[in-house]
């Protein structure tokens, strides 16, 4: 019988590297392309943005503050704290703390929430593959080499050609992709005076899980506000 793997399983074999931005010396995993990794293997799946007494959604002891966020998979939830903090990865004092930072907390907590189920944990344990992929990586070094033969190589075949027109595919960055959605979810127009939304599709061309994961993306960014 075919053993089932559990949610952390499925997860921690999954490879985030094409979807890490390094700041400061840190490495950050994109906290939207994460939520839709999560949802499109357990779509049940659910988060909650945590409020103190006072409805705020985080709290604060009067010198700092923190968010809290948990991530639920088929019915376990991981829970994850972390502090608001500026572009040195420094405590904010309580009296200068914006609503900006709080929703950068917030989405860097439920990334490290979805961590703690698995998804993209080696990141944050310093490791630069997950475990399977470096297991497979280290089983190929260990392998023994096998003898080169002397026989003349046979002539390579002809690579096709690409068109001369061809135009090689364009992406966003997180960070540009952070700042599209964030435009979006605050009505703002481009220079030209499109949507955000729009004009990113009409000159990158993205997938329909890229248009999902952004609007994802906005839908969340406007719950926060």
């Amino acid at each position: 019988m075919e053993k089932t793997l559990s949610p952390f399983e499925v997860l921690n074999a999954i490879n985030c590297n094409e979807h890490t931005e390094k700041k400061n010396g840190l490495t950050y995993l994109s906290w939207a392309w994460a939520w839709q990794i999560v949802k499109k293997n357990y779509p049940t799946a659910s988060y909650t943005v945590y409020e103190n007494a006072d409805g705020w959604n985080y709290f604060t002891d009067g010198v700092t503050c923190w968010v809290k966020t948990g991530v639920t998979i088929e019915g376990l939830e991981h829970i994850e704290y972390l502090p608001v903090m500026d572009y040195n990865n420094r405590s904010i004092p309580a009296g200068k703390v914006t609503s900006f930072d709080v929703n950068k907390a917030i989405q860097r907590s439920l990334t490290k929430a979805a961590a703690r189920h698995g998804l993209g944990l080696y990141i944050y344990a310093g490791e630069d593959l997950p475990e399977d992929a470096a297991q497979a990586q280290q089983a190929a070094q260990n392998a023994p080499k096998r003898t080169k033969r002397t026989t003349a190589p046979a002539a390579p075949a002809s690579a096709p050609q690409e068109p001369a027109n061809a135009t090689p595919p364009r992406s966003l960055t997180q960070a540009q992709f952070q700042r599209l959605a964030t435009a979006e979810a605050n009505g703002q127009r481009t220079k030209t005076g499109e949507q955000p939304r729009q004009w990113w599709i009409d000159n990158y061309n993205p997938s329909e899980d890229e248009i999902r994961a952004f609007d994802q993306s906005v839908d969340m960014l406007r719950s926060f506000q």
